[in-house]
């Protein structure tokens, strides 16, 4: 997955002077050339500081550890009412929906065949129905916070220790990655803090890569005060997670925190500052993790989810806010760890059994979250209004890349679920992001048993759409979130402001509906595609992510996706057949059938910027950007809002 939700409860206010986005974006323009030398050069031993080391040990899931840091739990508290809330309720509105779907059935009795498809109703309703009463709840959150007060301008607050900036690579496109670099080392620069911070580029590239990575470092590293380091490893083992415990066992001691990145993200200083300040003025914090806001869309699918994360991500991410209380999640980048905590609470182990769902664990950032909250370390998702973002995939193809390597590293926590120590809640998250890819199959499932029940029973009418009102609540537990959100714009004026005005927001959000209705088939089957690869045992692999794409070959892309065309085929001949039942499957026939020519729409940037110029699919990004007023980060003190941690 943008949170705006401001709480009764803070543990900073700073108000400090930066360095504006508008600034920071320019330097990371795609037009602007490149000009690294790409001869080898030979590494110094300049190159990285004096070795700190620092244990690491490998975690073992079957004992419970000792408690680094005793953050206490709420169990029976307001945070745990509130998860009874979202729980209960997610139960109840899916036992009603299967208790109507129960009266169709019912006219030529109840076997075994039924009761699995009302399981698996049951559990596709209840998943939509928690994302709706989520939204619920951030919604209040919300509200209840009120506007932001206006403050006197404060000094920033320096913190008192040293932070590590990582960002690992891995054969990525060497002109945006360090020019992301430059703009932020000028902006901790600019206010001062270049004692505080070190950047480290922790590469895992091959050697075809690595002189014009090395020969940038260089360059980048002449040209400024801060300390920047560059490391690259010969063997790429563990992948990033094996890149990021490298550098703790070989540097952690010498620093009390870690900001991570990804080669994507971008995060100003005063950000940063925030973030280590935050953690100075709390012991018992292990994790911090923003919620970055999406910048530098260019293509239609890009383009798309910006808007989208910046219309539904507020109310989103304060209802994971209200709930997930000091047992956040983490997601891998633009977040802020304690060196020590991390240190003695997440070294991997490699799990035993064949590739399939063992080795390596790919998804990493949850399960690390989850072992320092069995540490009794606080884990906080927090409130940052500006200056943390990443970009987001240009296509449907490079995002299914991407999307395939996640379902089977989250996949993999199906596994982990036993482990001595976990918090419920860090199991339940567990279990949410393995979810979140099981749907697709369980959703092809649904279709295929609604069409058997349809032909063999002995009912009339169409048994998915059997009831009005079931059919009415599915719709509105759907849009719900998308309807929850443009509420919020009616008291957020700056952010209404930011993406156009409400008749612009509200265009948007039309042709964001209608592009969701067409490609969600779509990722229902590339899901499914994956997870049946995954149980076949064939490794997702780990190549580098395309991060600047224009446009796609129809041609290929229909070779690509020819079995989504097919099955959209199948189910249209279903149709025009007379098979029973089979009407309803319309709408996912359709985008199945258009999949090819969705993918090669999307992927292209004149697309994008025609939108763009006719004012749909606006983001704050882009008035940062493109406005002529230098664009400060806030006009109030900078606040981060965490859920209050009880002093013992």
């Amino acid at each position: 997955m943008v949170s705006r939700s401001e709480w009764r409860f803070s543990v900073l206010y700073v108000q400090p002077r930066l360095i504006g986005i508008r600034e920071l974006l320019y330097l990371i323009d795609k037009d602007e050339e490149a000009a690294f030398q790409r001869q080898p050069i030979p590494p110094s031993a300049y190159d990285l500081p004096r070795a700190a080391p620092l244990a690491m040990p490998i975690q073992d899931f079957t004992l419970r550890p000792s408690r680094g840091h005793d953050a206490p739990l709420d169990d029976l508290g307001p945070l745990f009412q509130r998860r009874m809330f979202l729980i209960v309720g997610s139960f109840l509105l899916g036992l009603l929906a299967v208790n109507e779907m129960f009266a169709p059935l019912q006219a030529d009795g109840i076997d075994l065949i039924d009761s699995a498809f009302c399981v698996l109703f049951f559990g596709l309703f209840a998943w939509i129905a928690f994302g709706f009463l989520n939204s619920v709840a951030g919604f209040f959150a919300l509200l209840a916070g009120g506007p932001a007060p206006v403050r006197p301008e404060a000094p920033l607050v320096m913190p008192v220790t040293r932070t590590a900036v990582l960002m690992p690579i891995y054969n990525e496109e060497v002109g945006p990655v360090f020019r992301r670099l430059e703009a932020m080392a000028t902006s901790i620069e600019a206010l001062g803090g270049a004692e505080h911070f070190d950047i480290f580029i922790l590469s895992d590239s091959n050697e075809r890569s690595f002189a014009a990575e090395y020969a940038a470092f260089h360059r980048l590293r002449d040209q400024r005060r801060l300390r920047i380091y560059y490391r690259r490893r010969e063997q790429n083992v563990a992948r990033k997670p094996g890149n990021i415990a490298e550098w703790v066992r070989r540097f952690g001691a010498a620093y009390a925190y870690m900001i991570v990145l990804d080669a994507d993200s971008l995060m100003s200083g005063s950000a940063m500052m925030r973030l280590a300040t935050a953690m100075d003025a709390r012991p018992g914090i292990g994790l911090l993790q923003t919620v970055p806001a999406l910048l530098n869309g260019q293509t239609m699918f890009a383009r798309w989810h910006q808007f989208a994360a910046a219309l539904y991500g507020p109310v989103a991410s304060a209802g994971l806010r209200w709930w997930s209380g000091t047992e956040a999640t983490f997601w891998g980048h633009n977040a802020i760890l304690r060196v020590r905590a991390f240190a003695e609470s997440c070294g991997l182990p490699e799990l035993e059994g064949a590739q399939l769902l063992g080795g390596h664990i790919l998804s990493h950032d949850m399960v690390e979250a989850a072992l320092l909250r069995r540490r009794g370390w606080a884990v906080h998702m927090v409130n940052l209004p500006h200056g943390s973002y990443e970009e987001f995939p240009p296509t449907m193809v490079d995002h299914a890349v991407r999307d395939r390597r996640w379902c089977q590293g989250n996949l993999q926590h199906l596994r982990l679920l036993h482990a001595a120590g976990f918090h419920w809640v860090s199991r339940l998250q567990l279990v949410m992001g393995a979810s979140a890819y099981l749907t697709s199959p369980l959703w092809l499932l649904l279709l295929g048993a609604g069409i058997f029940e349809q032909v063999r029973g002995d009912f009339e009418g169409y048994l998915l759409v059997s009831s009005g009102w079931l059919m009415g609540l599915t719709i509105m537990l759907l849009l719900g979130p998308k309807i929850v959100a443009l509420m919020t714009l009616t008291f957020d004026g700056g952010l209404r402001e930011a993406m156009g005005g409400w008749r612009r927001v509200l265009g948007g959000m039309v042709l964001e509906i209608f592009v969701s209705i067409v490609a969600a088939p779509v990722t229902m089957l590339t899901q499914t595609m994956a997870i049946i690869d995954i149980l076949r045992g064939r490794e997702s692999g780990w190549r580098p992510q395309r991060r600047d794409v224009d446009g796609l070959d129809l041609v290929q892309v229909g070779v690509h996706y020819r079995w989504h065309v097919a099955l959209g085929l199948a189910l249209f001949a279903g149709m025009a057949i007379g098979v029973a039942g089979m009407i309803w499957t319309l709408p996912v026939a359709v985008g199945l059938m258009l999949a090819p020519l969705t993918v090669w729409l999307t992927a292209r940037s004149d697309v994008g910027g025609w939108l763009v110029r006719r004012g749909l699919l606006l983001s704050p990004a882009d008035r940062e950007r493109f406005d002529g007023d230098r664009t400060t980060e806030a006009e109030g003190p900078a606040t981060l809002n965490l859920v209050p941690i009880p002093q013992n």
